[in-house]
């Protein structure tokens, strides 16, 4: 009869639920994560809604880039104040950062100045508004030749 001794202090069972094995010893992780996103459309404007529960304004930033992309970045740090406490001993300390960062194309129809975004409930809110047909013909122009 083969008999496997495990020397943990703790039983398997906690090594499985606690996932122990595969424990790496950093105190901080980076996981990126994409938030859940719709995305609709209107006569007068596109509107998308990303889903980023406990974050701030100050976690995002929003911008356009060069090559006309819409870009949506976000990093968060959880940081927690550590007690030092003698003769205390972490078995299991998780702080993270998460982050993400999506590029949209922009459609053509859309005025870029007029972008707005707002945060709400745990709710990004994005409004694209589109030119009017009378908008995209006043940006229309002729050259004149020489």
């Amino acid at each position: 009869m083969l008999v496997t001794r495990n020397n943990n202090w703790m039983p398997a069972l906690f090594n499985e639920f606690l996932n122990l094995d595969n424990w790496n010893n950093s105190v901080c992780e980076t996981t990126q994560t994409m938030p859940k996103m719709n995305v609709s459309e209107s006569d007068n404007d596109y509107r998308m809604e990303l889903c980023v529960p406990g974050l701030k304004k100050e976690d995002l930033n929003i911008c356009i880039d060069t090559d006309n992309n819409l870009v949506i970045e976000m990093v968060k740090t959880n940081e927690h104040n550590e007690e030092k406490k003698e003769g205390r001993k972490y078995l299991r300390h998780e702080f993270s950062t998460m982050q993400f960062k999506q590029m949209f194309s922009l459609p053509e129809n859309v005025k870029k100045e007029n972008i707005s975004a707002k945060v709400e409930h745990g709710v990004l809110t994005i409004e694209l508004p589109k030119f009017t047909t009378e908008e995209k013909k006043a940006l229309a122009q002729n050259i004149e030749i020489k």
